[in-house]
């Protein structure tokens, strides 16, 4: 029971502390540009539990949880065609290296003229950001494959999809994870820049829309929104990514205990 308690202490420690400076630091204050944490609370519920959760939350959340899983599907696939084959990782490098410093932002008029300013074209940017982290830690990962794993694989004629499976897979995990941990707020990011491009709804748009009227209260309460919601996807992650990597993190463990 001890160990619980312990841990909740740590993880709410510095965001208590953090809010009671914020508490403190504006007691007294006439500001209208700096919110204090109780009217915040209060207009945080007003704004965003209503009718925005509807018209302006959902859409922004299915458009990340859309781009940031073609993004994985995608990394995942060309990374382990990439890097189980040398002759493929020198072809295609340069190009990576060229479309990965490329920053995503600077696509959005472009690709609003190819493509359309429907929801397809906030799907695609954050497709063309959150790939890159997924895509260059699965190539990295399954390079990194243990050469004895694979000898012991092609002595007992493992091949093709099962060693896929069964040997490279499980090889790269941590690394390929690393990267989809990597690309999520990256995925964030982008849903809200694309939503404030060519767009009449979604959580960039609206935090636009509070700026320019100047709703301040209103503007500060959806950045503490997405705050909340990169935390919840954090979480999220945590619990799939121990799961997945069970054995992993046992290992570890046992290394840890000896």
């Amino acid at each position: 029971m001890r160990k619980p308690l312990v841990a909740v202490a740590f993880a709410l420690g510095l965001p208590l502390l953090l809010i009671a400076v914020w508490w403190l630091a504006t007691l007294g204050s006439t500001s209208p540009f700096v919110p204090k944490p109780v009217p915040l609370v209060t207009t945080f519920l007003d704004t965003w539990f209503g009718g925005r959760l509807f018209a302006d939350v959902l859409p922004s959340l299915g458009r990340f949880a859309a781009g940031t899983a073609l993004a994985i599907v995608l990394g995942i696939t060309l990374g382990l065609l990439v890097g189980l084959s040398r002759g493929l990782q020198a072809f295609t490098e340069p190009t990576f290296e060229f479309f990965r410093a490329v920053p995503p932002p600077v696509l959005i008029p472009v690709l609003g003229l190819l493509i359309g300013v429907g929801d397809e074209m906030k799907i695609v940017v954050i497709v063309v950001g959150a790939i890159w982290p997924v895509l260059l830690n699965t190539i990295a990962g399954v390079r990194a494959a243990d050469s004895v794993q694979t000898e012991t694989s092609r002595s007992y004629g493992i091949s093709g999809l099962n060693r896929i499976r069964y040997q490279v897979l499980p090889s790269a995990a941590p690394q390929i994870l690393a990267g989809v941990r990597q690309s999520l707020p990256i995925g964030i990011i982008l849903m809200v820049i694309s939503e404030m491009f060519f767009s009449s709804s979604g959580l960039g748009f609206t935090i636009i829309q509070f700026q320019r009227q100047f709703a301040v209260p209103q503007m500060w309460s959806g950045i503490l929104l997405l705050g909340l919601i990169g935390f919840a996807v954090s979480m999220l992650f945590k619990v799939v990514e121990r799961r997945l990597l069970r054995w992993y993190y046992g290992l570890k463990d046992l290394e840890n205990a000896s």
